[in-house]
C-alpha cells in the first residue's frame, strides 16, 4: 500500500503523514528528504547549484522510483510536485492519493509564522501583505492537479488526529489495505 499526501504548503502533509504512519504501521517518507538524500544536497542547494529544471526532472525520477517499488509507505510530496511533468499521472496510477484541502485563510495563518528561508524558501521573500494573494494565485493554478487525487479531505479546523482518522477510515472503506 502506498498513500500519497498532496496539497499546498502548510496543509499538514508532514504532520498528518507522520501520524498516519503510526496508525497504519508503515513508514513515512517525504519526497524532498528522499531527493536530498539521493542528491546529497539540500533542496535549496539543488535549486541554486543545478537549477529548477534539473530539480523537477529528478523529482519526477525519484517519485516514479518510489511509487513503482514494492514497499508500503506514506509519502508526502511537495506542493508543486503534482503540477509538473507526468507526476500527477504517476501518483494516481500507483497510489491511494489524498488531497489535503485547506482554505486560503488557514494556509495564510499557518505560513505567516513560517516564512524563514530554511522552513519555506518559496515564500521567504514574499511580503506579508502580499502573502494571501500569492497563496490564492498558487491554489488557483494547482487545484486542478490536486483535485485528481483519489480522495479529498478538508483539513480546516481539524486536528491532525481527526484528519488521520478520516483518512484511515477512507482507506479501509475503499478496501485499500
Amino acid at each position: 500500500m502506498k498513500v500519497v499526501l498532496m496539497g499546498y504548503m502548510g496543509s499538514g502533509k508532514t504532520s498528518v503523514g507522520k501520524k498516519l504512519s503510526k496508525v497504519l504501521k508503515i513508514p513515512f517518507l517525504d519526497l524532498d528528504d528522499y531527493i536530498s538524500k539521493k542528491e546529497e544536497l539540500t533542496i535549496p542547494e539543488v535549486f541554486k547549484q543545478k537549477g529548477e529544471i534539473y530539480f523537477r526532472k529528478k523529482e519526477t525520477q525519484y517519485l516514479e522510483e518510489l511509487l513503482t517499488n514494492d514497499e508500503n509507505f506514506i509519502l508526502s510530496v511537495g506542493g508543486g510536485t503534482p503540477c509538473y511533468a507526468s507526476n500527477i499521472e504517476i501518483i494516481t496510477k500507483n497510489s491511494f492519493s489524498i488531497y489535503l484541502k485547506s482554505n486560503i485563510s488557514t494556509i495564510y495563518n499557518r505560513l505567516s509564522n513560517q516564512k524563514s528561508k530554511e522552513k519555506r524558501p518559496l515564500i521567504a521573500s514574499v511580503p506579508l501583505d502580499k502573502l494571501e494573494e500569492f497563496i490564492a494565485k498558487h491554489l488557483f493554478e494547482r487545484a486542478p492537479f490536486y483535485e485528481q487525487a483519489t480522495q479529498t479531505i478538508i483539513v480546516d479546523k481539524k486536528t491532525v488526529k481527526e484528519i488521520g482518522d478520516e483518512i484511515n477510515l477512507s482507506i479501509r472503506q475503499k478496501n485499500f489495505l
